[in-house]
């Protein structure tokens, strides 16, 4: 199997759940692993945390220098023109993350895939496309990348989706969020969408609402 480097946090006993995490462009693994505190679960809960690293790739709209990036990002326009095949890349190897897991005892349906900005795209594409029954996928401050060539897994047609976003954010705008979370309506899923006061960021209201949902979304079997 090939896997990206990754930092994870394990919980205080055997692990019952999974959340992947992805972070975005230019950040790395660490840059979440903070969050896990923050979020305050309760000890039911005994979820393991899996925050992969993107590889260092040349990256067009940034002059092309080398940086973490899960794709290519060719132009930075309302809809972003990517590289596709380094996003599906990706998002096959979140699928061998996730083959791991269930080898190592947490059922599928115990497993979220997260995403910041460019970890959330791939994110989505991991998840709609895995052929098993997923948890749920959480993207924030992102976007729907591959709209016009998923296809999405059976197993995961009712998948639920979060996405939260700022209304502040510059860098994925939130006409841009909301674009993707029709074209997601139009391939038959209902995601959901909530705001924030925020740019381009994470703030303690949304972990707060993260917190819930994790809970809701893993804790159905515990």
């Amino acid at each position: 199997m090939n896997f990206f480097d990754k930092i994870e946090v394990e919980p205080s006993k055997k692990a019952n759940s999974t959340v992947i995490w992805l972070h975005g462009l230019g950040a790395d693994g660490s840059d979440f692993e903070p969050i896990v505190a923050e979020l305050k679960l309760p000890s039911a809960h005994q979820i393991r945390f899996i925050f992969p690293e993107a590889p260092k790739i040349p990256v067009s709209v940034n002059g092309g220098i080398l940086m973490p990036a899960w794709y290519d990002i060719l132009e930075m326009t309302s809809v972003r023109k990517i590289n596709e095949s380094q996003l599906i890349s990706s998002a096959n190897k979140i699928h061998s993350l996730i083959d791991r897991e269930l080898e190592r005892g947490i059922d599928s349906e115990n497993i979220i895939i997260a995403g910041f900005s460019q970890g959330g795209a791939v994110a989505l594409q991991a998840g709609l496309t895995y052929p098993k029954s997923l948890s749920g996928i959480l993207a924030m401050s992102s976007y729907f990348a591959a709209t016009e060539s998923i296809n999405i897994a059976h197993a995961n047609q009712s998948l639920p989706i979060q996405f939260f976003h700022g209304i502040y954010d510059t860098v994925i705008s939130e006409d841009q969020a909301k674009s993707s979370l029709k074209k997601l309506v139009d391939l038959g899923l209902k995601p959901e969408y909530k705001s924030f006061l925020m740019d381009h960021s994470v703030c303690l209201e949304e972990i707060s609402d993260i917190s819930k949902w994790i809970q809701e979304k893993v804790g159905r079997q515990f």
